[in-house]
């Protein structure tokens, strides 16, 4: 029994840095991140939760529940759940009259300050209607608030959930459905603690290993003279960093991201950058007003995300973090952005030093139970107030496709963010990105900001004043440097077996019309033309002015899509896969990629 419960593959090992959001979380402090999603459209309850339970397989998180061991001996388990059902997860009402954004954003800060039934599996989503009087959306229109446990996903895999749930086009593409349901027994507490008996005998051989890392990773910083990081606990003290109630605040401010981007070019800096000193404008603002604002720049954690290509399916949490000073001492905003991003370069070449991800393999070494304990007690004690805050506040940016999306055929028209705050942190602000707009959505508490909402607008207005005092500086724009080359070994194997197997079965049923085109750039950039309306259908190298559209990749991204480990949609959303021209043509060649990759890699 003791060597099959060893093999079991319905048992998944929660990393140490997952089972930190599960320690940290408190009655005061749940630990899920959410979303609110606004959609244009006819799309009823029951159609939603018809396309959410034929997608569901397709994204493990959604149908795995926690298993503890008992006394917190070691970290909990995923595993499938024998029980799940997913009217547990889905919840359907509508706004009152009169339907507008303040009744939306209360709703969802509302549901947003709930926690989780950890019995379940770790997710919800409400379905809303009557969203009848909210500028720039027509009424009808349906909203989606949802949560998932930051246990889970961080902000990458959460892009790949969207690319899921979400199609490119009104038409739904065609999901394979789900392979037949195994019911695994949850095991009993006997074989849990046998489990964690064997998981904390291996536990010291991770030692040697980590220090060894720990050690390389000291000497490659120390010779990274102009990389000092910014160290935590060393933040200054102000209000947004006090204990927080059980109830939540949120609200969201919308940016065009084509003028934040114009504002990056201008000042030579990155999309973050600007962003980190939009926030910094208005936290100076929102703390000068109440003569609270120090001498020190404020530090804000910003999340950085260590997810590789072959780490893509899964979900959990692969993310280091950066902790930057805002120079929200500074008084000028073209300054500011300056000493952002000044600091930004400095901290991701300490990054670069250092191997992240070795270094986050020590929260293996934390002890479950003790770890958890800890953190209520650190609650319950109200100890945030006792000490200097680790920093002040948490700034995350998660791009999104910058494309329409849609949900059986509701197009998408807003996305916006949520993620949990803490004691000592009551302010985090979520970025997003999508179809040509930002939000920066704020979470936090009554306890620490009842005047959320101001500050919301103060963020609105220091992305003007920045616009005012960067807009003067404009010059002739440089031209974009040439993308960096990577190898596209193999490639062209892929083309050539594409055109042997279209001359070889001339009755092949394509699923497009039409001639296109596909660059990939590599060592050597490559272009190949696919003549779909041929007798036979060929692909040749070359260009064509004839062709409906034309896709680009770098070779490493279209080698894994051919080999099967990127999805077209997912690849498209996360910005590896680019079209020019007719996106719903694209759609269609995409079909036949699929079709003609299949069986052969």
């Amino acid at each position: 029994m003791a060597n099959l419960f060893e093999d079991d593959d319905n048992l998944e090992p929660l990393s140490g840095l997952d089972s930190m959001f599960l320690y940290l979380e408190t009655p005061r402090s749940p630990m899920h991140v959410g979303s609110v999603c606004i959609l244009e459209g006819d799309l009823t309850f029951d159609a939603f939760r018809a396309h959410l339970a034929s997608r569901l397989h397709l994204v493990k998180s959604f149908r795995q529940r926690l298993v503890e061991v008992p006394l917190g001996l070691d970290k909990p388990y995923w595993i499938d759940d024998p029980d799940f059902n997913i009217d547990w997860h889905l919840h359907h009402t509508a706004l009152p009259k009169p339907g507008d954004w303040r009744q939306l954003r209360r709703l969802s800060a509302r549901l947003f300050a709930r926690p989780l039934d950890r019995s379940r599996p770790l997710w919800e989503m409400v379905f809303v209607e009557a969203l009848d009087r909210i500028p720039q959306v027509p009424p009808g229109s349906v909203g989606i608030i949802s949560k998932i446990h930051h246990a889970a996903i961080d902000g990458m895999s959460g892009v790949d959930i969207a690319g899921v749930l979400f199609d490119l086009s009104k038409s739904p593409r065609d999901v394979a459905p789900p392979p037949p349901a195994l019911r695994h027994a949850i095991p009993s507490n006997r074989e849990l603690v046998r489990k964690a008996a064997r998981q904390l005998a291996r536990r010291p051989r991770l030692v040697p290993g980590l220090v060894r890392e720990g050690v390389k990773a000291t000497l490659r910083a120390r010779g990274q003279k102009d990389a000092t990081p910014t160290m935590p606990f060393g933040a200054p003290p102000t209000p947004i960093n006090a204990p927080v109630s059980a109830d939540r605040l949120w609200n969201t401010a919308l940016l065009s991201l084509d003028r934040v981007k114009q504002l990056k070019r201008i000042m030579g800096c990155t999309v973050n950058d600007v962003v980190l000193a939009i926030c910094s404008g208005a936290l100076r603002r929102y703390l000068a007003e109440k003569d609270a604002l120090p001498d020190e720049p404020l530090v804000a954690m910003v999340p950085v995300s260590t997810r590789t290509a072959a780490e893509k399916n899964t979900m959990g949490n692969q993310v280091s973090a950066m902790f930057v000073p805002l120079a929200t001492n500074v008084a000028d905003p073209v300054e500011r952005v300056k000493r952002v991003h000044g600091t930004t370069v400095a901290q991701k070449t300490y990054q670069g030093a250092i191997d992240a991800k070795a270094l986050m393999q020590a929260s293996e070494l934390v002890p479950f139970g003790i770890a958890g304990q800890a953190a209520r007690l650190y609650s319950r004690t109200k100890m945030s107030n006792l000490h200097r805050p680790m920093f002040n506040c948490v700034i995350t940016n998660v791009p999104g496709p910058q494309v329409p999306l849609y949900l059986n055929g509701a197009r998408l028209l807003a996305q916006m963010a949520m993620a949990p705050i803490l004691d000592g942190m009551g302010l985090l602000i979520a970025v997003t990105t999508y179809d040509g707009v930002m939000t920066l959505s704020s979470t936090s508490s009554p306890a620490v900001m009842p005047d959320l909402d101001v500050f919301s607008r103060y963020l609105r207005e220091a992305a003007n004043e920045l616009e005012a005092a960067v807009l003067p500086l404009a010059e002739p724009e440089a031209p974009a440097p040439a993308p960096e080359q990577t190898s596209s070994r193999g490639v062209a194997d892929f083309f050539v077996a594409a055109q042997k197997k279209l001359a070889s079965s001339p009755n092949l049923e394509l699923p497009a019309e039409g001639v296109f085109q596909f660059a990939v750039r590599g060592e050597e950039d490559e272009q190949w033309v696919f003549d779909l309306d041929g007798t036979p259908p060929s692909v040749a190298p070359g260009s064509s002015d004839a062709a409906r559209c034309t896709l680009q990749m770098d070779a490493p991204h279209f080698l894994m899509m051919a080999r099967g480990e990127l999805d077209g949609t997912a690849a498209f959303m996360q910005g590896k896969l680019k079209v020019d021209g007719d996106i719903n043509a694209a759609i269609e060649f995409g079909k036949v990629l699929a079709l003609l990759s299949r069986d052969r890699v």
